[in-house]
C-alpha cells in the first residue's frame, strides 16, 4: 500500500519510511509523483486545519492511497502561543529563519528566563483510501534561550532548549533530535495506529 506525503523534505520522508518500515508501505513524496504539484494556501487557524488542507489537496489527485501531511510550529506561552501556525512566516512571507528568530527575540527581550517556556507542535493528518480522516499530535516542551546555540537543524532550533536537556535542538545530532522531537512523537502515534489497524 502506498502513502503519499505532502512534503518535499527528504529528511521527513526518510523518517516516515524508517518509522513504518516493518509495515512494508511504499512511502513517496507527492513531488516524486507529480513534479509540478502546486501547494495549496495554508490559511487555517490551527495546525490541524493546515495539515488537513495539505492532505485534502493531494487526496483529490490520489484517492486510492493513504495521504499524509503535517503542520508544525513553535508556541511560546508568554506570547499567547505565537508564532504558532505562522511559525514559518512569522516575520514575512519569505520564510526567513533569521528574521523570524530576530522578531521572536525582540518580543521576548524583557521576559525573564522562567517565563520563556515554549513547546514545538507537530500535527499529522492521515486520510485513508476510504476517506477517513485521522490526526496525530506530538509536542516537545522546552524554553527559548537568550543567545543562539548550535548550527544544526533549522528554524527556531538554535534557541529552543528542551526540558531536561543540555543541548538546543540545533546542537543535537539528527538522531538525538529525532528521539525526542515533536514530529517523532506524532509519528509514534501514527505507527501505533497502523500497527492496530493495517494488515498487509
Amino acid at each position: 500500500m502506498r502513502i503519499v506525503v505532502a512534503s518535499g523534505n527528504n529528511h521527513k520522508i526518510t523518517e516516515i519510511k524508517h518509522m513504518l518500515s516493518e509495515l512494508d508501505f511504499d512511502v513517496k513524496s507527492v513531488y516524486e509523483i507529480e513534479k509540478n504539484y502546486d501547494e495549496p494556501d495554508e490559511n487555517g487557524q490551527t495546525f490541524e486545519d493546515n495539515a488537513f488542507i495539505k492532505a485534502n489537496a493531494i487526496r483529490k489527485i490520489f484517492n486510492d492511497s493513504y495521504i499524509l501531511s503535517d503542520d508544525s510550529g513553535l508556541m511560546v506561552d508568554v506570547l499567547n502561543g505565537e508564532p504558532g501556525v505562522h511559525s514559518a512566516r512569522y516575520a514575512g512571507d519569505e520564510h526567513d529563519d533569521a528574521k523570524n528568530n530576530a522578531l521572536l527575540l525582540k518580543k521576548l527581550e524583557n521576559v525573564k528566563k522562567e517565563d520563556r517556556t515554549a513547546h514545538f507542535v507537530s500535527v499529522l493528518c492521515l486520510i485513508t483510501p476510504e476517506g477517513e480522516k485521522h490526526f496525530f499530535r506530538g509536542e516537545c516542551e522546552g524554553e527559548i534561550i537568550f543567545e543562539r546555540r548550535g548550527e544544526n537543524g533549522f528554524g527556531y532550533d538554535p534557541y529552543f532548549l528542551p526540558h531536561g536537556k543540555q543541548k538546543t535542538f540545533a546542537e543535537m545530532s539528527e538522531s538525538e533530535k529525532n528521539e525526542i522531537s515533536h514530529r517523532r512523537r506524532a509519528l509514534d502515534k501514527l505507527k501505533n495506529y497502523f500497527s492496530e489497524n493495517y494488515k498487509k
